[in-house]
């Protein structure tokens, strides 16, 4: 039986609060001017302005030597083109109905090969973590990608303070399973709940992040609030959202996406521009928010960050292992 706990972990040091006033206003004036140029068209498509912009800011967060220098996507395009099927197959489905979604109080349960298993409030885990803002490029299957500030602590120190046993080959989460707070969920889209999965190894990475926010403000509905994965080196469906289970196993998990399509969705899920997707191409990628006709740019390996992260996979056919 598990038990709820606070969670006893070793205090990390806080960053102290860094001056992004000059940032936030420009993000501030660009929401102002999107709102007052598409309101009705918001309104007419069922979106509520008050919802799409209700984050409250972060404090005390700092900059990451992880971060890209990429332009980031306007925030707009951010959190109103989305991929959370629990809210709808559509990409302007979540920021329409995550509103529905409670975050707060959140609880995680940690359970399977670890140490320290139990019910933890996330609002604990947060106050012993060092929270960091990131820059990462974030790629989607369907051959589009965003640059995001994403705000959030590193799942390598979340791992360490838990204590996995070395039978922990491989770390589990899960998506809360509401279909009344969820509706996407009472479709057959997925099996649900949603389940996505890393290697021990991948999981432990510097880069993988668990984001509680982006922008400098909480995490929103539709964006995966109050807790996501955010791998930047694979396809974004490897970016659960929503998690309320990690559990760590000996044996690799079974994947929602590998379950539901074993020939288009692999377990590893790298960007790779030469394993093309059965139904389109992956070699080329559009930016979110970019203009019309601004060319598609070419798809790096391992989207980019292949320095990191290419020695996890030596050895490895990645035409296969996909």
């Amino acid at each position: 039986m598990l038990i709820k706990k606070s969670l006893l972990l070793t205090d990390n040091d806080v960053t102290p609060k860094q001056a992004f006033d000059n940032s936030r206003a420009i993000i501030s004036a660009s929401r102002r001017q999107f709102l007052a140029q598409s309101s009705t068209a918001m309104l007419a498509a069922g979106l509520a302005p008050s919802t799409l912009w209700a984050g409250h800011k972060i404090e005390d967060y700092g900059t990451s030597r992880f971060s890209i220098k990429e332009k980031p996507t306007p925030y707009e395009h951010v959190t109103t083109y989305n991929n959370f099927y629990e809210f709808g197959t559509g990409k302007g489905d979540p920021a329409r109905r995550a509103h529905l979604l409670k975050t707060k109080p959140w609880s995680v349960t940690v359970e399977g090969e670890v140490a320290k298993p139990g019910i933890y409030d996330l609002e604990d885990i947060l106050k012993r973590q060092q929270l960091e803002e990131r820059i990462y490029r974030l790629r989607c299957v369907e051959a589009w990608s965003m640059v995001v500030p994403w705000i959030g602590f590193s799942l390598a120190e979340l791992i360490k303070q838990m204590q996995p046993t070395s039978k922990a080959k491989y770390v589990e989460f899960t998506t809360l399973y509401d279909p009344e707070q969820m509706p996407g969920q009472k479709s057959r889209t997925l099996k649900w709940p949603y389940v996505e999965g890393l290697r021990m190894d991948e999981a432990m990475n510097p880069l993988t992040l668990m984001a509680t926010g982006l922008y400098g403000e909480e995490m929103p509905n539709q964006n995966g609030a109050p807790l996501r994965l955010i791998v930047p080196w694979k396809y974004g469906f490897k970016s659960i959202k929503s998690i309320v289970k990690i559990r760590f196993t000996e044996q690799m998990p079974k994947t929602s996406w590998n379950e539901s399509a074993k020939h288009e969705y692999g377990f590893y899920a790298n960007v790779n521009p030469a394993v093309s997707h059965p139904r389109w191409s992956q070699r080329r990628e559009r930016v979110i928010g970019a203009r019309l006709f601004t060319p598609k740019r070419d798809t790096e390996l391992f989207n980019g960050y292949g320095e990191q992260v290419a020695h996890l996979y030596k050895g490895m056919n990645l035409q296969h292992y996909f």
